[in-house]
């Protein structure tokens, strides 16, 4: 597939919802109300997925942080709601580490080719090319913006401002 579908499903284009388009317009409020029988909120789905892709651009970067020890190293430890400030700045980041991603995946073909060394035994085994790094990671926001709009759908929140399929 080429760097520009990758690019396209960064944004949401095509059957992918638009990631940012889904939480900048929620209030913090919203935004840290979860529903029954799902275990995390909008907030805390943001905050994981800038923690993945943060820690994906470290280590493209040759700079990985450590791995969590347990997967709830990627989760907030507290689900307490926002303040303006922090939420405004979580989705900030959000913002700003999908267009670093996008960044990334506008590089050439050899910048894309190149291994990124594991930095964790799981990793070893599968290919780490910047460009299987980037493509690994959009696939991990595009389930995680799935699990948002279904919350949105669930909170009477959907469709986003900036517009979203309503079927």
């Amino acid at each position: 597939m080429s760097e520009l579908t990758l690019i396209e499903l960064l944004h949401g284009k095509s059957a992918h919802a638009n990631p940012i388009a889904c939480v900048e317009d929620l209030s913090p409020a919203l935004a840290a109300r979860t529903i029954d029988g799902f275990p995390h909120s909008v907030w805390q789905l943001l905050s994981h997925m800038n923690y993945w892709m943060d820690y994906e651009i470290q280590r493209i970067a040759g700079h990985p942080p450590q791995y969590p020890e347990h997967a709830a190293g990627s989760w907030l430890p507290d689900p307490t709601p926002p303040s303006e400030a922090a939420w405004a700045n979580g989705v900030a980041r959000f913002r700003g580490l999908i267009d670093t991603l996008i960044r990334h995946a506008q590089s050439d073909s050899a910048a894309l080719s190149r291994e990124v060394p594991p930095a964790h035994a799981q990793q070893a085994g599968y290919s780490s090319s910047v460009g299987a790094i980037l493509w690994q990671t959009m696939a991990h926001n595009a389930y995680h913006t799935g699990q948002i709009a279904v919350l949105r759908h669930c909170l009477r929140a959907w469709p986003p401002r900036a517009g979203g399929d309503t079927w």
